[in-house]
């Protein structure tokens, strides 16, 4: 037995071949099958305590990375010292996700996603110990201290982090950052606090017009950044100041006083110097119902630029037909299916081509000046995208329109 700090029982030696077999096992779950992870985070997010986790882009990303890190740190304490306890992961990956939980309101409870990825890790480890010894005793041995090791170490590391959330609780009770954030939390929940009782504790009127915008940085990005990003969105749209709400470790809400959403192409030339920060801007509002509306409009554009991975911005307004469809998933698909046939799956050149056709209502020389392109290149296209579409463009113009739009925000299979 090995003793460890006071008040902690003894930790057992298991035998060298017990310590050998512990260590081929580990090396496999290190890089563990695709499968393994999406029945890891499906556990993790699911059930209804972690709904509002599982429903947040942000909140839902960091429970996976989480999930993945807590897996490898695992796994790779017994490669390299096989059987002792491992220490609790307290990496970037489990404390970001830690953080943007308190700042969502969601408390320590919220960590019991990691016991339930724990039952499913759990099952699949026992399928690779089966696979390491038919030897009764020795796969009694094994079992007995990977269980040992599995629990203590998701106990140390919730304990850990429980800590830690405990601490940023009680920094982000403090101070007018709390003062803003339960504000803006009573106005989203249609609340009855009085708009001059919000103001004074916003700081910002609400009388006036509204654009909301979420930026979210990739992991790892600095607060700095963020708030640097979240003032080239000012610039974009003109405004002289904003309000701005720490949402998450790399979230923030932002609220512009402007009447108009920043244009597209102001809000490209002011992100190019922030490749790593998304944003999602809402459609403008007025009043306190157009603060709450504008901000749950740039939620739901979030939610589809989650699925979009090679943009970095989007407008309401750019999402909109999409997000309609968004629970809709099934029958998206098959629509797509039989609306594009073959052009689902043909070069993108092709699809921007016929978008940009439809757009032009039909003029090929009004589509090579949008799209920068010779017409002769435009009529090849075109002539490509007939023979891929089940129907011709011209004679269903307006569902493959749909369809192409769809096709920018939905993952099909």
């Amino acid at each position: 037995m090995v003793h460890n700090a006071a008040g902690d029982p003894p930790w057992p030696r298991p035998s060298p071949r017990t310590l050998h077999l512990l260590r081929r096992g580990a090396e496999l779950a290190l890089d563990p099958p695709a499968a393994w992870i999406d029945e890891l985070h499906a556990a993790s997010l699911g059930g209804a305590r972690m709904r509002p986790a599982a429903e947040d882009p942000a909140l839902a990303e960091g429970i996976r990375r989480a999930n993945v890190a807590n897996l490898r740190h695992w796994a790779a304490a017994n490669i390299a010292r096989p059987g002792e306890r491992v220490p609790a992961n307290t990496g970037p990956e489990p404390l970001e996700a830690g953080r943007d939980l308190v700042r969502r309101g969601l408390d320590e409870g919220a960590l019991d996603a990691f016991r339930a990825g724990q039952n499913v890790a759990w099952r699949h480890w026992m399928n690779v110990c089966f696979g390491l010894t038919s030897d009764p005793d020795e796969l009694r041995a094994l079992l007995d201290v990977s269980a040992l090791s599995i629990n203590a170490f998701i106990d140390d590391t919730i304990s850990a982090l429980s800590e830690r959330m405990r601490a940023e609780r009680e920094e982000l009770t403090r101070g007018t950052h709390a003062e803003r954030r339960a504000a803006v939390t009573l106005l989203l929940e249609g609340a009855p606090i009085g708009r001059d009782r919000a103001e004074s504790r916003l700081r910002h009127p609400l009388s006036g017009p509204h654009t909301a915008a979420i930026v979210r940085g990739d992991p790892g990005t600095t607060p700095d950044h963020l708030e640097a990003a979240a003032e080239a969105v000012a610039r974009a749209g003109g405004a002289d100041h904003r309000l701005t709400v720490i949402a998450g470790a790399t979230v923030l809400w932002v609220w512009l006083p402007i009447a108009t959403a920043p244009p597209r192409e102001r809000l490209a030339a002011e992100l190019t110097a922030h490749p790593r920060v998304r944003v999602a801007v809402g459609r403008p509002g007025k009043g306190v119902d157009g603060f709450r509306r504008s901000h749950f409009d740039a939620a739901a554009t979030q939610r589809m630029l989650a699925g979009a991975p090679s943009r970095r911005f989007a407008r309401y307004e750019d999402v909109q037909l999409a997000a309609l469809f968004a629970d809709a998933a099934p029958g998206v698909e098959e629509f797509l299916h039989d609306t594009l046939g073959e052009l689902m799956t043909a070069d993108a050149a092709l699809r921007e081509t016929a978008l940009t056709y439809i757009r032009s209502l039909g003029n090929t020389t009004l589509t090579a000046e949008r799209s920068y392109t010779h017409r002769n290149t435009v009529v090849r296209r075109l002539n490509r995208v007939d023979e891929l579409l089940p129907r011709p463009l011209d004679e269903n113009p307006v569902d493959v329109a749909v369809a192409l739009e769809l096709l920018r925000w939905h993952s099909v299979s």
